[in-house]
Parts: C-alpha cells; sequence; structure tokens
C-alpha cells in the first residue's frame, strides 16, 4: 500500500519530520513537487499511517493510494450527493488539467444518476484551506478530494486543521511578542524530531517561554517540564498551561546554563535563545556580538544538560540564523564544540532544516542531537 504526503512549504523539514516518526517500519519512496510517497516495510499494509495529521506539523495532507480506479471507486460510494475535489501533482499539471479530470468524472457519475459538485480548483492543486473548509479530509464517505500523480491516483485521509492551530494559538491568555512567538507548527516538529517516545515520555523545554512546546506536547500524550530564567515567563506558562486544562506538567524558574532538573528527562525539545529581536538586517559587528551571546548561552546550556541525561537522550534546539543582504542566512558554528562535549549531531550539515519566512530577520536552525 502506498501512501502521499502532501508537504508544507520548506518540504525538507516536512521530510526530516516523517523520517524521525516512521523509522524503519516505513520508507520513503521518492519526492518531487512537495508530494513525498511513502511504502510500509516488511509488514501487511493498512488502511492508516501510525500517525496522526494533527500531530504532524509539516504535511499538509495524507492520502492513500486507491486500489481501483477513479471512476469505480466513486461509483461504489454511498447513495446520496458526491462532494468531489480533485488536485493534479502531475508533472506539467495546470488548474486547467486537475478541472478536466473533475468535470470527466463528474459527467459520467451524473450520467449514472449521481449527483456530483466539484469543488473548483484555483491552481492545480487545491489549498489546505480549501480542502478543509469543503469536508474532504475523508472523515464523509462522500467528501472526496483525488491526488492525481502521472497515472497513480490517492485518495485524501487526512488534512492539517489550519484552523485549530490558529485558534489555540491566538486563544492563549498570556502572550509576548517581544520574546518572539513559537508556531505551534514548529512546535510540533520539533518534538517530533526526537523521535518515537514512550507513552508518557517527560520532555523537557529549558527555554520554556510562554509555553508552546510544553501546549503541544501535553496535546500529543507526553507530561512536559518547563523551565526558564525569567519568572515572568513562568507566570504566563502557568496561566497558558491551565487555560486549556492540562495536567502533567512542571515548571520551575531556572538558568538552563546551571540549572538541576529534579525529574527524569526522556527528551529535549526547545527553541534557545534566539537573540534580540530584530526589524531590520544587522550590521556584522552587531551581528558579531549577537551569536557570542546565543553561543555561549546554548553552548552552556548543553554542557549542563550533558550531566543530568542519559546516552542516547534525543536532543531537539532551534538556534537562530540571521538574514544577510544576500539572502543567505549566517548560522552559530558551534556543531563541533557540542560534538566535543559528547554528542552525535544527526543533522550536521544542517541542509534544509532552516525554518522561516521569506524576508524573516531570525531565523530559526533546527539542531537536532542525541548524547552518545
Amino acid at each position: 500500500m502506498n501512501y502521499l504526503a502532501i508537504l508544507g512549504r520548506q518540504p525538507e523539514i516536512s521530510i526530516a519530520e516523517l523520517k524521525a516518526i516512521l523509522e524503519e517500519k516505513w520508507y520513503l519512496k521518492e519526492y518531487h513537487q512537495n508530494v513525498l510517497l511513502a511504502k510500509i516495510s516488511g509488514e501487511k499494509s493498512s488502511s492508516v499511517l501510525p500517525v496522526e495529521i494533527s500531530k504532524l506539523g509539516g504535511t499538509l495532507k495524507l492520502a492513500i493510494e486507491l486500489a481501483e480506479k477513479p471512476l469505480d471507486f466513486l461509483r461504489n460510494l454511498p447513495d446520496g450527493k458526491i462532494t468531489l475535489g480533485v488536485s493534479d501533482y502531475s508533472k506539467n499539471a495546470s488548474r486547467k488539467t486537475a478541472i478536466i479530470e473533475a468535470l470527466k468524472l463528474k459527467k459520467i457519475l451524473t450520467r449514472h444518476g449521481r449527483s456530483v459538485r466539484v469543488v473548483e480548483n484555483k491552481e492545480a492543486v487545491l489549498s489546505t484551506a480549501t480542502s478543509l473548509h469543503n469536508g474532504l479530509s475523508g472523515k464523509n464517505e462522500r467528501k472526496i478530494e483525488l491526488i492525481k500523480v502521472n497515472d497513480n491516483w490517492y485518495k485524501v485521509i487526512g488534512i492539517q486543521d489550519i484552523d485549530a492551530y490558529s485558534k489555540r494559538d491566538q486563544a492563549r491568555p498570556a502572550r509576548d511578542a517581544k520574546v518572539g512567538m513559537l508556531p505551534p507548527k514548529l512546535a510540533q516538529i520539533l518534538i517530533n524530531l526526537c523521535g518515537p517516545l514512550k507513552p508518557n515520555a517527560r520532555i523537557l523545554d529549558p527555554f520554556c517561554g510562554t509555553g508552546v512546546v510544553l501546549q503541544e506536547a501535553l496535546l500529543m500524550g507526553y507530561h512536559v517540564y518547563g523551565t526558564d530564567i525569567n519568572s515572568r515567563m513562568i507566570e504566563y506558562s502557568e496561566k497558558n498551561l491551565k487555560f486549556f486544562n492540562f495536567n502533567n506538567y512542571k515548571l520551575e524558574v531556572g538558568d538552563a546554563i546551571s540549572y538541576k532538573w529534579a525529574e527524569k528527562i526522556d527528551a529535549v525539545a526547545c527553541e534557545g535563545y534566539l537573540g534580540k529581536p530584530m526589524s531590520t538586517i544587522p550590521l556584522e559587528i552587531k551581528l558579531k556580538t549577537e551569536k557570542q551571546e546565543c553561543s555561549t548561552i546554548i553552548l552552556g546550556f548543553l554542557k549542563n544538560l550533558y550531566t543530568q541525561i542519559e546516552p542516547n537522550t534525543p536532543v531537539t534546539i532551534a538556534c537562530p540564523a540571521w538574514l544577510r543582504k544576500d539572502g543567505s542566512y549566517s548560522r552559530l558554528e558551534i556543531l563541533d564544540e557540542i560534538e566535543n562535549m559528547g554528542y552525535n549531531v544527526n543533522n550536521k550539515s544542517r541542509e534544509g532544516l532552516l525554518y522561516h519566512r521569506d524576508g524573516q530577520i531570525v531565523a530559526r536552525d533546527i539542531i537536532i542531537l542525541r548524547k552518545k
């Protein structure tokens, strides 16, 4: 059984997230045009991936290969009106090719007495918002999105609930734009990059801020432990976690460079110190000062952490990277020092694992570690 994952705008991060979660049971066959084909390895096929799309920050849609031709599949749907959307990810696909496929299916189904509403395409593929708001997630048997990739067809079985992300992000009562706003999607990605964790694993965020990583980890069913050097941030995290009626969390004021965490730590997922907020590209002399400060804090934290975790404990940390005038990003050059401390750096090349919007001054450079 083949599956498709429709990836986000930074596909390398999406692929890294899926690889970390699926491990050896799945192999990723091929990737193009933000579409990743995956296949189960060494086990019988099942109709669902072993992870819910609600827990995948980097995946927009999940789809499963049709076992029959699309027309035969649609004919066998339960009686009643069909809502049909078609996304075409084929080579040289266009809005026109997607519409032609959809109308062709509608015409034949109508001839056989079925009522069909086609969801209008603005491009070759339906946007996540369009698919979501038309209910094409596979939960309703007669509301269907089909994906065409060359000669192969797939049925969507999950759509990222972008409304849910926005709702819980905006509903949090304690927010502070001055310390930066960590997107819930990125928080999920950081957690997932730790790899599969045991149920009720305890995740540490030593720079917890307003508690976004803690919030997302709790939604995934984990226990969390949050510390921050700023007592106001701990108050904000407490207020936000209480707002969502969460349990299984521990919050304490503590400097990540020297703090002794009282609980066993199964994994670490965090956004490290990103330096001072910036609205313009920094001059070289200012950047040098920022890099030194951020490196000192992050390396100090990792040195302190090393003595308090067991071998093979995963650590995923988002570090700062600064936009330069040529459009590139300047990262912290700290990987050799991290390795010398006794960590394995899983993504030493760091290619593609730079999370940012176009033109964003301070990006997040994701580093994936494990204690040796």
